[in-house]
């Protein structure tokens, strides 16, 4: 009996160790498991949040057409509201197909079955399959390729908005919307690639966080060129130089599309932090936001003290265009500054836009909404401005971005606005001009009732 028992605690003994070991490892390879479930969890819910930023902010750049149709709509006569509202239309749901046809693929390179390599793919499929499961996504650590599509997105029809201002009451529909194909289908996103495609003037250091350039400037740029090939509107322009202001139809309506515009800001921005899965990614949305407003306030200060010191009074329009002027500055970096300096920045775009309008006046180009000053010119300074803050910027990567883009939207517009003018025309008959595009052009009328009866 004594060796049974000595053989039995022996036994223990030996066996201890191993079975402690064995709990060990057992509670090891829970301990395992549940790294890898929480893992798993918390690379779905960065895909869940990434993927929504992208939503909500596409939805408020979304709002920014309405923004754009309704300052237009405000700062044209009346007798050419119908048509404003029809390009505005137009514009999206063209450059929606286009962007889907060519554009996305072009901007974001990958392999084709017409174009290879850096042309990327025709009629790429960004959308992934109904009840997909977060193993079955195109990018399950990142975010929806579709929501990705549907954000940037908004951002080629942005650039086309542009050019639909400054063209306004002599251009013709037709005319307009091909060349409206052409720039959201080759000319915004080939540009657009060469940064955030990952080309070559990102690989050069140039930083544009939301589109300073990329999106703003070359919209700028084509609606210049736009511009002084159309020539000015009938009566703007005196033989002696004198400049005959042409008063928009509707200022409460221009006001409501300013704040329009204002609200889209934010997804316009924000959202291009481009992530929101982590506690620092969103603090970044957050910290952006705020600086975008700050940016605006500044621009509209700016305008209503200079306006009331070169005039003597303060100027709607000019307020409007530089609480505008003030959001596209800040747009090429709204990350880093504090909100100090993203007011400053705001405050000269807006300082921007009051001087450079009466000087587009002097050089007698006629931009009826003021966009290529608030577009153009304060989008220059945006793109310059972003090395008083990242100090990753170098101002002479930034000056050759903002040329380089600039040279190819201007010469790529001015192929395809010739082209067009040769083919089929640009510009109305003086009589549509003085009679109005909704009557001549449509053949209705915005405001129908308005002085009848």
């Amino acid at each position: 009996m004594k060796l049974k028992h000595a053989i039995l605690a022996a036994s223990v003994a030996l066996l201890t160790p191993v079975m402690a070991h064995a709990q060990d490892a057992e509670e090891a390879v829970e301990a395992f498991d549940a790294a890898a479930s929480l893992a798993a969890l918390a690379t779905e819910q960065a895909f869940v949040f990434n993927t929504l930023l992208f939503i909500i902010s596409g939805i408020l750049v979304f709002w920014m057409a309405a923004g754009f149709a309704m300052l237009e709509a405000g700062f044209v006569r009346s007798k050419n509201v119908t048509m404003q509202l029809t390009k505005n239309m137009g514009l999206f749901a063209i450059a929606g197909f286009m962007y889907y046809i060519i554009g996305f693929n072009l901007m974001y390179p990958g392999d084709g079955w017409i174009f290879e390599g850096w042309f990327g793919a025709i009629s790429p499929t960004v959308l992934e399959a109904v009840d997909v499961t977060i193993d079955e996504v195109d990018d399950a650590e990142y975010a929806s390729v579709g929501s990705d599509f549907f954000f940037q997105l908004m951002f080629c029809a942005t650039t086309a908005s542009i050019v639909s201002g400054a063209l306004a009451e002599r251009i013709k529909l037709g005319s307009f919307l091909v060349f409206v194909v052409v720039l959201t289908g080759l000319i915004y996103p080939i540009q657009a690639s060469w940064t955030w495609g990952e080309g070559w003037l990102d690989e050069m250091g140039f930083a544009d966080f939301a589109g300073s350039t990329i999106v703003h400037s070359v919209g700028g740029w084509a609606a210049l060129t736009g511009a002084i090939i159309l020539g000015a509107r009938k009566g703007k322009y005196g033989p002696d130089g004198k400049v005959n202001p042409i008063p928009g139809s509707n200022l409460a309506l221009a006001t409501l599309g300013v704040f329009i515009l204002w609200m889209g800001w934010f997804g316009f921005n924000g959202g291009s932090e481009l992530a929101m899965g982590t506690a620092d990614a969103v603090a970044n949305v957050a910290r952006v936001m705020a600086n975008t407003n700050a940016a605006a306030g500044g621009g509209v200060i700016a305008a209503l003290i200079l306006t009331k010191l070169m005039y003597g009074k303060s100027d709607l329009t000019l307020m409007l265009n530089g609480a505008l002027g003030g959001l596209v500055a800040i747009t090429a970096e709204p990350l880093e500054p504090g909100l100090g300096l993203a007011t400053i920045i705001g405050a000269i775009g807006g300082i921007i836009v009051v001087v450079t309008v009466p000087l587009l006046d002097k050089l007698k180009i006629d931009d009826v909404v003021g966009a290529v000053p608030v577009h153009l010119f304060a989008g220059i300074w945006g793109t310059l401005a972003v090395v008083l803050s990242n100090g990753d910027a170098n101002i002479g990567t930034q000056i050759v971005g903002i040329l380089a883009i600039g040279a190819f939207a201007i010469v790529t517009s001015a192929i395809v606005w010739f082209i067009i003018k040769a083919a089929m025309g640009i510009r109305v008959s003086e009589e549509a001009e003085m009679t109005g595009l909704d009557k001549v052009e449509l053949g209705m009328e915005a405001y129908p009732d308005f002085g009848r009866g």
